[in-house]
């Protein structure tokens, strides 16, 4: 099974190897005794196989030493490995059987490659382990694996889809264009692999373009699956919805932490969606960046497992702007990785495409580097998209202004979705509102039910035709992705990119010719949060006033300007930790973390809550239990979190399980309070 899996990117013979040296530990009589059920524990056996390695096939042992080494408690880091191989064989463990093997053929490798293809053969060896012992220990649940749809099949059931589609689509010009944008990538997904890239403005069709530009690609270069990495999961669940109703429930797993598997009735279809996420084994895979980079630098065994299910596949990243600068190196390097050594296509769509190849310029030659060789553009430059495309422009407000003057502002327009930068100014803006007709707020300081339910409540009252006025407040989780249509976008000051991307919510079917999306500073209020956001900022400012903002060339600019601005495209020093032979693969896997989360997760009382809570007080914690109570779960800082817990407001059932039970904190429009009126009264006693 190790075989077959490493053959997938040549090196069969090596994962052969692994498979029948890993496990030869297990030879020492003592081991037997504990697997014949004579002892209670059995001695360690995972080093022998290892140093076996070192000594008898010395020209590979870097890239599977480690691995066989690790198959049980993950990668080393390269001094403890070096320690953990140290022993000597025991005398009970036979060591003169040579195995016929033949030396692979390794590409020509780039510093970076080296610990990506230990790692990956690490996922072989883990992923064959534990199927090899499922298929002994439970051959029922074995059973429930496989039985895929082909990627042939599944570009026929698109086609179909599609046709049906046209065949009912009114004849407008955002149709002709949606329809030439899949033409676009029918024709230019003949090519061999590599990297592409999907520049397309907000409203032209990206995600069902870039599955059948995916699905095209990957009939014609014998890619196994399709793995789509989105930055929110507000959009994941848009694009999981939209897939699903396409490819049925069968052919895409969702995998990211907001998912519940006991949501689905069909008991065969949930135990075979909840094994999938183990070695992402299907055709469609939509998970989150944090979950797909964060295992691709992770050294434990349970994240490592699919890693091998990533060569010779189709990835598309969606909002590809998003990407952390902080960690912008070694994710680029990872991805010229995949595609060279692993054979992987990787697909970037987004409408403010960043900089992805080339030399990236930072703020000095020292953190400069060069990324990837080359990105093919699937929409010709002559299309002028972003022109034909163009529903909005864009209107700078002089001056600083104040929450009453931008409250004042927004009460003139009956329609109208504001978007700013912190929980602090949604808020604030919000309560400053008329709450004449439907008057909405979204934060995350609302749990992520909470979210949804708003997020479809505006948009029913968007398509119902009423004279009733609607004005939304919202930080920045519903500025990419989530398909609303106001006629007026108000945006506070950030990026152009973040700006764009408000734009897009703003008449995003074109049926109000030109509206406007008015950017505004709170200056009066407060200066922008220092760090990422003003970096931004500043980067926009920096590019002058003479642009077509919404064009391809702008955001060139944009994106110089912000990387000139940038001291650090690798902020943890993954390049020190992994561009070496000597791997510290345990160290990074602690430093690679795309979201420096600094809160801590509160259970709240919302619409029925607290009937999971008392489940969890009366039965204890559960997988299933927790997924459930995440959706009714709010993330808090620390300095908030220290101040509800000082007055006794936070409960903990469970050892590093929080809980605010008391509606009092939770308001039905707002989300979680920290400031709460009755905090002096209720807890005086």
């Amino acid at each position: 099974m190790a075989e077959r899996f490493a053959a997938e990117f040549g090196m069969g013979d090596c994962g052969r190897l692994m498979g029948l040296l890993h496990d030869k530990g297990k030879e020492q009589k003592e081991w037997q005794k504990y697997i014949q059920g004579a002892t209670k524990t059995g001695p360690n056996h995972a080093y022998v196989g290892a140093i076996i390695v070192q000594r008898q096939y010395p020209q590979i042992a870097p890239l599977i030493a480690q691995p066989i080494a690790g198959h049980h408690r993950g990668l080393y880091d390269y001094c403890d490995y070096i320690e953990e191989t140290k022993r000597e064989v025991p005398n009970d463990v036979t060591i003169d059987t040579v195995i016929p093997y033949q030396f692979p053929k390794i590409p020509k490798m780039e510093q970076y490659d080296l610990h990506h293809l230990v790692r990956l053969f690490f996922s072989c060896l883990v992923d064959a382990d534990s199927l090899d012992t499922e298929a002994f220990m439970n051959p029922e649940q074995a059973k429930q694996r496989g039985r895929h749809t082909s990627m042939q099949e599944l570009l026929a059931t698109l086609e179909k889809h599609l046709k049906g589609l046209k065949a009912n689509a009114a004849d407008t010009e955002v149709n002709h264009i949606r329809n030439y944008v899949q033409e676009q990538c029918v024709r230019e997904s003949q090519g061999e692999g590599g990297f592409y890239s999907l520049t397309v403005p907000t409203g032209g069709g990206k995600t069902l373009a870039s599955v059948l530009w995916a699905l095209h690609h990957a009939v014609e270069n014998h890619l196994q699956r399709i793995i789509i990495a989105i930055p929110y999961t507000s959009i994941i669940v848009q694009t999981v919805a939209t897939l699903k109703r396409i490819f049925g429930e069968d052919n895409v797993l969702e995998h990211h932490s907001n998912v519940n598997p006991e949501d689905i009735k069909d008991k065969e279809l949930r135990e075979r969606l909840q094994l999938a996420t183990e070695n992402w084994d299907y055709p469609i895979i939509v998970t989150t960046n944090v979950q797909l980079f964060e295992s691709l630098f992770s050294n434990k065994r349970s994240d490592c497992r699919k890693l091998h299910n990533i060569a010779k596949s189709v990835i598309i990243l969606d909002e590809v702007q998003t990407l952390p600068l902080g960690f912008y190196k070694p994710i680029v390097h990872t991805l010229d990785t995949l595609k060279r050594v692993f054979g992987t296509s990787v697909l970037f769509t987004t409408a403010s495409q960043p900089i992805l190849s080339g030399r990236i310029e930072g703020a000095n030659p020292m953190v400069s580097f060069d990324a990837l060789q080359s990105v093919h553009e699937i929409i010709p430059p002559e299309a002028q998209l972003h022109d034909k495309l163009r529903r909005v422009e864009l209107q700078f407000m002089e001056g600083a202004k104040s929450y009453d003057e931008i409250a004042k502002e927004l009460a003139s327009h009956p329609k109208v979705l504001c978007i700013v930068n912190t929980r602090r100014d949604a808020k604030e803006l919000y309560d400053r509102l008329p709450k004449e007709g439907i008057c909405l707020h979204l934060s995350r300081m609302m749990c992520p039910a909470h979210v949804s339910a708003t997020i479809e409540q505006i948009k029913d009252a968007l398509t119902v035709q009423s004279n009733l006025p609607i004005r939304v407040i919202a930080t920045q989780l519903i500025e990419a992705g989530v398909d609303i249509d106001f006629p007026v976008v108000f945006r506070q000051e950030a990026g152009l990119d973040s700006i764009l991307q408000a734009a897009g919510r703003c008449n995003r079917e074109g049926k109000h010719g030109i509206c406007s999306t008015y950017v505004f500073s709170l200056g009066k209020e407060h200066p922008l949060p220092p760090g990422f956001i003003t970096q931004t900022n500043n980067a926009r400012k920096g590019m002058g006033t003479q642009h077509d903002w919404f064009s391809p060339e702008a955001m060139i600019c944009y994106f110089k300007q912000l990387h000139a601005r940038i001291d650090n495209f690798d902020e943890k020093q993954i390049q020190k930790l992994l561009y070496k032979p000597e791997c510290e693969f345990e160290e990074a896997a602690h430093q690679f973390h795309l979201i420096d989360d600094q809160t801590t997760s509160v259970i709240i009382n919302w619409n029925g809550s607290i009937d999971l809570y008392q489940q969890l007080i009366t039965q204890g914690p559960s997988y299933s239990l927790m997924k459930k109570l995440a959706q009714y779960s709010v993330n808090i800082r620390e300095r908030d979190f220290k101040k509800l817990q000082s007055i006794g407001a936070i409960e903990e059932p469970f050892e590093n399980i929080y809980a605010i039970t008391s509606p009092d904190f939770y308001r039905a429009d707002t989300g979680l309070t920290t400031d709460n009126q009755w905090l002096e009264e209720t807890y005086i006693i």
